[in-house]
């Protein structure tokens, strides 16, 4: 990522009385000088720790791994294998860079090892809602020519597109259009006589029969020059059992196992109703039947009132060891009551239990496992470098020569408004709110437990008259929580908001203002302490003392059943 374009101070520009300008230089003064150039916030560090009590009741043993295997906002897992190695990637929507790749030896223990999507020639979502963009990558690996391919939908613009890299860590290539598939959620299959086939998410040949009526079909794919040569055609309508009018069949993955081809899909909506089927064919093109076992995923047939229940579960694939056992990663929700919850769609693990010669992910009035048995034993990464699971603990000293792979922004950027100089993540405010449809500044890390505490350190001067910058917990530009030093009579005060509509516009509407004002450029400690159903904001000008700002507030504001949409809740840093 290149470095930031300089934002040197200008008093010409950015003020337009020289009394205005002149309180502010003596404030600066008496503060000892600024640690960043005005309109800037310096962020010093930053501290996530999550605690939730399912995680203290269990825990992983020798062999075994902790469920969710990758735990907050990461939904629509797809993996491949190479070998002994195992690639994932995940959905992001209109988070930037676009598509994580996570890396296993033995599927307990992962590695975020990059990004798919990483530089803005290859991603554009400009004036994309938080939820369009890129949806259910799926990634795999072609041994005739040993490549990697990624295959997605980027929704709301141009449509699928396929990327190519021969490491998998990266650079991926440029997308290349698939302009004849009209649809979503593509996935390549290699056959092993040589050809390979694209399966998707369409509409049927015909007007749908209900809302929510979608067909799966099969294309073939030119895996050299990455075109479609013919017309695809439909070999799965509806679903399962289409006189019960079975919703929204996506997602689609096709697999080769002892000569039978097996088509599985998810069914039934990407909520409590969700499922995954799955049907099967002695041919490639079909006909592809349903498999006398359906769904083979689902948790709709429990127990409303379970405890610690895991929803929505769906979405799935499929992948071998090189010793012949069977696992699946699909997504599933982790709600804190009702149908509420703030980290997302999450990336979970199962082993497969072939049945009458049916891949079953998790057998018909079972719960998904807390803890999984994995029987792969490799070397791992060190300690540091896992992506950690259960509760953790981890702190980001802004102390690299570019953000962590689990910060993000949002949309594309097309300026460079942030910096990691002088022991700081620096963000420049500029005109762009982060209640507006653009790139604010603002790098966030997601939110991944019920209950947890984000703390950070800055220093800010504003630049002008009306600039801010803090932490905001946020879902999308109408749903968010902010905690901010905001600029006032120069002055800065703390103020606590949320997002309201006026109009067809996001505002900030304020909840509360603490009564002690800070002089522009000291240091603040900001806090968000979650324990769910509540939000709690608090700030220290000393790092002991903390003094709490407004109520504690609805975390339901900022789930996907209120907020609406695929995503979770991120946790960001912020000037504007």
């Amino acid at each position: 990522m290149n470095k930031p374009e300089s934002s040197a101070f200008n008093p010409k520009k950015h003020f337009h009385h020289s009394g205005y300008i002149l309180l502010f230089t003596l404030l600066l003064v008496a503060c000892g000088g600024p640690k960043t150039e005005p309109g800037t916030a310096g962020f010093l560090w930053f501290e996530y720790q999550g605690q939730d009590a399912i995680h203290q009741q269990v825990t992983p043993g020798t062999g075994e791994v902790a469920n969710p295997i990758l735990q907050g906002f990461y939904p629509d897992p797809s993996i491949c294998r190479k070998g002994s190695d195992y690639y994932m990637v995940n959905s992001t929507f209109s988070w930037f860079p676009g598509v994580p790749v996570f890396h296993s030896r033995d599927l307990k223990h992962w590695q975020q090892i990059g990004h798919v999507l990483d530089r803005p020639t290859q991603l554009d979502l400009d004036g994309l809602q938080v939820s369009e963009g890129i949806f259910a990558p799926a990634i795999q690996y072609n041994p005739a020519n040993e490549t990697f391919y990624m295959i997605t939908t980027l929704v709301g613009k141009q449509g699928n597109f396929v990327v190519t890299a021969k490491e998998p860590s990266g650079p991926w290539s440029d997308p290349v259009w698939l302009r004849d598939i009209h649809g979503i959620d593509p996935s390549i299959f290699f056959d092993d006589d040589g050809k390979a086939w694209i399966v998707y998410n369409s509409g049927p040949d015909y007007e749908p029969l209900y809302d929510g009526h979608r067909a799966i079909r099969l294309v073939e794919f030119d895996a050299e020059n990455l075109t479609v040569p013919a017309p695809g055609k439909v070999v799965v309508d509806g679903g399962v059992d289409i006189s019960q009018k079975p919703v929204w069949v996506e997602g689609p993955h096709l697999y080769k196992v002892n000569g039978t081809y097996y088509l599985m899909a998810a069914e039934g909506g990407t909520s409590e109703y969700h499922s995954e089927v799955i049907f099967t064919s002695d041919v490639v093109t079909g006909p592809y039947k349903p498999a006398k076992i359906n769904p083979i995923l689902t948790q709709r047939d429990l127990q409303e009132d379970r405890p610690d229940p895991i929803t929505s579960t769906g979405h799935a694939d499929l992948i071998d060891t090189p010793s012949g056992d069977w696992y699946a990663v699909f997504l599933g929700c982790r709600p804190y009551t009702g149908n509420h919850y703030n980290t997302g769609r999450e990336t979970f693990l199962s082993p497969v239990t072939w049945t009458e010669g049916i891949p079953v992910i998790v057998p018909a009035g079972e719960t998904v496992p807390w803890i999984v048995e994995v029987k792969e034993d490799a070397n791992v990464p060190d300690e540091a470098s896992r992506f950690p699971t259960g509760n953790f603990t981890v702190r980001d000293e802004f102390d690299g020569d570019k953000p962590a792979m689990t910060w993000n922004m949002l949309r594309t950027p097309r300026e460079n408004w942030h910096a990691l100089k002088d022991g700081q993540l620096q963000i420049r405010a500029r005109d762009v709110s982060i209640r507006e449809r653009q790139n604010p500044s603002m790098i966030a890390r997601r939110q991944q437990h019920h209950n947890f505490t984000a703390t950070t350190a800055l220093t800010f001067t504003p630049g002008k008259a009306g600039q801010s910058a803090g932490i905001t917990c946020f879902q999308n530009e109408r749903h968010l929580y902010s905690l901010s030093l905001k600029e006032a009579n120069g002055n800065l005060q703390v103020v606590l908001d949320k997002s309201a509509v006026s109009g067809d516009k996001a505002v900030a509407e304020e909840i509360a203002v603490a009564e002690k004002e800070i002089k522009p450029g000291r240091e603040v400690w900001l806090q968000v302490k979650a324990e769910m159903p509540y939000y709690r904001f608090s700030f220290s000008t000393d790092g002991k003392n903390w003094q709490e700002v407004g109520e504690p507030q609805d975390a339901t504001y900022l789930s996907t059943a209120s907020a609406g949409g695929f995503v979770g809740v991120y946790i960001g840093l912020f000037a504007e």
